[in-house]
């Protein structure tokens, strides 16, 4: 097979690669990042460049106009290589957080009652020996273990190679005293006794008073979260929040399994992953002058196909009938194994999920919400890409997930953007003249819509008669606000004169569609999961919603284009990100974790692809705010004023 030479005008070196090469392998092999938010499917676009010599095949021209392909603009995921080319590859998109909750951690407070004696499973222990002699030929291992039995009532304890070949050298080097971390469990062998694994052993005294370090963390399918805890104390000393790095490789879970199938797809996964949370470890370490090395353990949340990467487990089988996982609960883990940058022998525990798309996000917020314990009939949903839903209370659980789609994290929408500076979160159009005003996070000039944006967006275009029920733009109106474009018809929002890039931001028929599968996803989803049980939806008493999405996210205009039911706005609680809460919770207490896994094991699972009424719940919610308007009072009455 021929081999070609492929230039990126962003690399030093050229690439050689054989004939059929994707170009997007091609540039991973350069060191070129080119995203693939759909995953390499070649759906989104977004992973355009220009061929400006050479010959490639183009497999697709999807997104890109006969123009584009003239000028020799080429999807890089849909593109081989069929000798020597020259690649100009454009800026990618740079994501920039808002910076609102990163060096916060004023809403963690230690659980009451919190003890660390009794209820951690990390122990530091001082130990005493008396040092080998003619008449005491005892090897070092077996002092050892003798003196955890006396001096830390410790039945069994395990020790790894590694910390073997230096436990001699570390047990004179302290003179015969030594303080010991350990991971202490109760012993199935024997009845009410402990059993612990050594995690380190370090030469002397160290004091009571010096921290004892563990790792909260959440990978959401957007965010990974991670809380730098002492849990000698319980306190949460740092937290720092990223970008997932999978992003750049599919914005959605779907997107992710399909590329974690390609060639060396799970393992990039996986890095990926990896280097987002061991990079936010390192950020959390030095905001509390501690060392990445002396972090003994890691309680994990994820949905299921974020801990399958993250293990570097194929995730194939969730996307696949009958959607079930590898595994829903996975074992403790040590901190090498995983690829985790702390101790090495550090305990990670991935806490227990459901099904293929309830995982341990859910069940770790369940937990943190209280869901489990309460009297109230309660509502439980994490809004996002995938929309996670609970509904229950103390005596039962019941538990759903729809896929929502990228829209309300700003992706698949023309001018969608995420909720970074320069995104416009809040639109209030005026019902006489049609023209908007807007906020945009950070201020300055927009740049495009984020999705609480959208929400408020589409609401008011709503209630002012810009579209009708079905979401089409109603060009009577008057106003060249609406105008046909290259997308049919669509609202520009912002002029180019007003906007950073120049360009006019708009809401297309197209991205609306979008925005109302997604609302339809979710609505239906929590109305199945009420039908199957027989409830009516009135009868909740509260509705919680975790996740950084609902910080943002307005009310009464989530209810106006039915994404929400039409209750009370008391009812409504936001809770902020309830799946690292779950961690922590899991971190500081070994009872607490006993509850997660009784609560994950208690969920009763509905799969919505394999429920009949699911599609007509979906179809009959395509509407703003749904087909049938006595779901939705409120919203009449808004309407007719």
């Amino acid at each position: 097979m021929t081999d070609h030479l492929v230039r990126f005008d962003v690399a030093s070196d050229p690439v050689k690669v054989p004939t059929g090469t994707l170009l997007s392998e091609a540039a991973r092999l350069a060191g070129v990042e080119i995203g693939q938010p759909c995953g390499g499917q070649g759906r989104c676009g977004r992973c355009a460049v220009q061929i400006t010599a050479g010959i490639a095949r183009r497999r697709s021209t999807v997104r890109l106009s006969p123009v584009d392909v003239e000028n020799g603009w080429a999807l890089a995921c849909q593109t081989v290589v069929e000798g020597d080319i020259t690649v100009m590859v454009p800026p990618q998109e740079k994501i920039e957080r808002r910076l609102t909750t990163d060096r916060t951690v004023a809403d963690v407070t230690v659980p009451a009652g919190y003890s660390f004696s009794y209820v951690q499973t990390l122990r530091r222990v001082r130990l005493e020996f008396n040092p080998p002699s003619m008449d005491d030929q005892t090897d070092d291992w077996s002092r050892l273990q003798l003196a955890l039995r006396q001096q830390a009532g410790l039945n069994q304890v395990d020790i790894s190679l590694a910390l073997l070949q230096k436990a001699g050298t570390i047990l004179r080097e302290g003179g015969w005293q030594v303080t010991a971390v350990l991971d202490v469990q109760e012993s199935a062998e024997s009845s009410g006794g402990l059993s612990g694994r050594l995690l380190n052993l370090l030469p002397g005294r160290v004091e009571d008073d010096v921290p004892l370090w563990g790792l909260a963390v959440d990978i959401g399918t957007t965010t990974v979260t991670v809380w730098l805890v002492d849990v000698t104390t319980g306190e949460v000393k740092a937290q720092a929040s990223e970008y997932n790095g999978q992003i750049a490789r599919g914005e959605d879970v779907v997107s992710r399994i399909i590329y974690a199938g390609k060639g060396d797809g799970l393992a990039e996964m996986r890095s990926l992953v990896l280097g987002t949370i061991n990079e936010l470890t390192q950020v959390t370490c030095k905001r509390a002058h501690a060392e990445p090395a002396e972090v003994y353990k890691a309680a994990i949340a994820g949905n299921s196909t974020m801990m399958h990467l993250l293990l570097g487990i194929p995730p194939a089988s969730i996307r696949l009938s009958p959607f079930v996982t590898a595994v829903n609960q996975p074992p403790l883990l040590r901190a090498n194994e995983v690829g985790l940058c702390i101790n090495p022998e550090a305990t990670v525990d991935s806490l227990p999920g459901v099904a293929s798309y309830v995982g341990a996000d859910i069940s770790a917020g369940v937990l943190s919400s209280g869901v489990y314990e309460t009297e109230k009939l309660t509502l439980f949903m994490d809004v996002g890409t995938n929309g996670e839903i609970v509904l229950g209370s103390r005596e039962w659980l019941v538990t759903c997930a729809c896929s929502a789609g990228p829209a309300f994290e700003g992706a698949g929408v023309a001018d969608g953007m995420r909720a970074t500076r320069g995104a416009i979160e809040e639109v209030w159009i005026n019902g006489d003249t049609c023209e908007p005003t807007y906020r945009v996070i950070g201020g300055g000039r927009p740049r495009g819509l984020c999705g609480s944006g959208l929400i408020s967006l589409l609401a008011e275009m709503l209630l002012t008669g810009v579209v009708d029920k079905a979401g089409n733009p109603h060009a009577s109106r008057g106003t060249n606000r609406v105008r046909e474009g290259a997308h049919g018809w669509e609202y520009v929002v912002a002029w180019g004169s007003e906007t950073e890039h120049g360009k006019d931001i708009s809401i297309t028929r197209v991205d609306i569609d979008n925005l109302l599968r997604a609302k339809a996803a979710i609505y239906a989803g929590f109305t199945v999961l009420a039908n199957s049980v027989g409830i009516p939806l009135d009868w909740v008493e509260q509705v919680l919603i975790g996740g950084s999405f609902g910080k943002y996210l307005n009310v009464e205009k989530a209810v106006h284009i039915g994404l929400l039911p039409d209750m009370p706005w008391e009812r409504f609680q936001f809770l902020g990100n309830t799946s690292v809460r779950g961690a922590y919770y899991v971190l500081l207490d070994r009872e607490a974790r006993a509850r997660l896994s009784d609560i994950a094991s208690r969920m009763t699972y509905i799969e919505l692809s394999a429920d009949n009424s699911f599609y007509d719940a979906f179809t009959s919610a395509l509407f703003l705010p749904h087909t049938d308007m006595s779901k939705f009072p409120t919203v009449e009455a808004a309407l007719q004023r």
